[in-house]
């Protein structure tokens, strides 16, 4: 008894010792900021709470993370990948390409030698996963959308765990694998300050209905034309409202604009801080903007993009309607008539409002970041 006890506390000492201050994790993700943003989220966590640990993340040479990344002071990686998109021309571009960058991600994990590999998605983690599970490296794969994208469809035959975000992407998974945790984007949210004070800093009063609209950080101009007749014959003087073009549009919005000292027009702004201090918003069905307003536990009216891959804002939406915090207003449907229709059905109705609010608790998982840092050490243990 005495040697397996031996045998035992040296197993759990290494285990300890490897999944916690000193972990080694490689991050991949790219292409848009739905993937980018969750996976930085998770990355300031472990570098707030341990340290100690290196993270390293590997994504696209010529997308926004290879900015976006380093910006924040992270080591960054740049490969080439493609989607299998087009033509067979294309398609086979990708492959060459997913086949070329496979065998760099191989040396560069062997020089890095992570205890754990998370990805977040996009067509850059195909090749980074892969490469790690032939080198017997564990791997979390993260799905943000309640529809997977078709990486994480493939790479889940490689994934030690795989982290959901909405119950009606579970299905598209095995369940022994799944565990609904959440974006890390909701940990990031709840840290935001609720105090309507901040509504003064745009000549507002913190005490009227006010509702917040952005429709992503670059804007759109459909929707900005739409939301110049809505603003010019918005006539309740009950309501604020805060509206941001983006900073592409902004100067052509505001061009003989005519509306009450009761709205503002903004080329961008900081979105959780207006999303917790407003009463309603109005926005696109992104992951990361579902999961910050989730956590905040606001209101929403969400007007997916129909521009998307795979219709994801669309489902994400349609997945916070059924859980009875949102609507969903779809762009083609859109009109300054069904705006400000929905703005007076809602805003008054403190029932309907508190409901929604509440109802937000099912989808915002304010603890996400922390959760799945915990199931990150939880596979590197298993692992040992």
């Amino acid at each position: 008894m005495s040697l397996f006890f031996l045998l035992t506390s040296v197993l759990y000492l290494l285990v300890r010792m490897r999944g916690s201050e000193n972990m080694r994790i490689l991050i991949t993700t790219g292409g848009t900021g739905g993937h980018i943003y969750p996976a930085v989220a998770l990355a300031d966590l472990i570098r707030k709470n341990e340290p100690d640990s290196a993270v390293l993340f590997i994504g696209n040479n010529d997308r926004m993370e290879s900015r976006e990344i380093p910006a924040r002071g992270y080591d960054f990686f740049g490969i080439d990948a493609k989607g299998f998109n087009g033509n067979s021309g294309d398609k086979l571009k990708s492959v060459s390409l997913m086949s070329k960058s496979y065998g760099i991600c191989r040396r560069k994990i062997k020089e890095f030698r992570p205890d754990i590999i998370v990805g977040f998605g996009g067509y850059v983690t195909v090749p980074v996963v892969m490469a790690g599970r032939r080198l017997n490296i564990p791997v979390v794969i993260h799905e943000q959308n309640s529809i997977p994208g078709m990486a994480n469809r493939f790479l889940q035959r490689f994934a030690k765990k795989i982290v959901t975000c909405y119950p009606e992407a579970n299905p598209y998974f095995p369940e022994k694998k799944t565990c609904l945790l959440g974006n890390p984007r909701a940990s990031v949210a709840k840290t935001v300050e609720k105090n309507r004070e901040v509504l003064c800093q745009y000549g507002l009063q913190p005490e009227k209905k006010t509702i917040f609209v952005v429709m992503g950080s670059l804007g759109s101009s459909s929707i900005n034309d739409i939301m110049k007749k809505t603003l010019q014959s918005l006539q309740d003087p009950e309501i604020q409202v805060i509206y941001v073009t983006g900073r592409d549009g902004y100067d052509e919005f505001i061009k003989d604009l005519n509306v009450s000292d009761t709205i503002r027009i903004l080329p961008y702004c900081d979105q959780p801080t207006l999303v917790a201090n407003t009463d309603l918003t109005m926005s696109r069905g992104g992951a990361t903007s579902a999961a910050e307003i989730t956590a905040l536990k606001v209101p929403s009216i969400i007007v997916p993009s129909p521009y998307v891959p795979n219709n994801h804002q669309f489902l994400n939406a349609k997945a916070m309607l059924d859980a009875g915090c949102a609507y969903l207003l779809e762009e083609k449907d859109m009109s300054a008539e069904t705006v400000l229709s929905l703005w007076d059905k809602l805003i008054h109705d403190e029932e309907t409002l508190a409901s929604m609010a509440l109802k937000c608790a099912s989808l915002g998982f304010e603890n996400a970041a922390e959760d799945i840092l915990a199931l990150l050490h939880e596979v590197i243990g298993e692992s040992v």
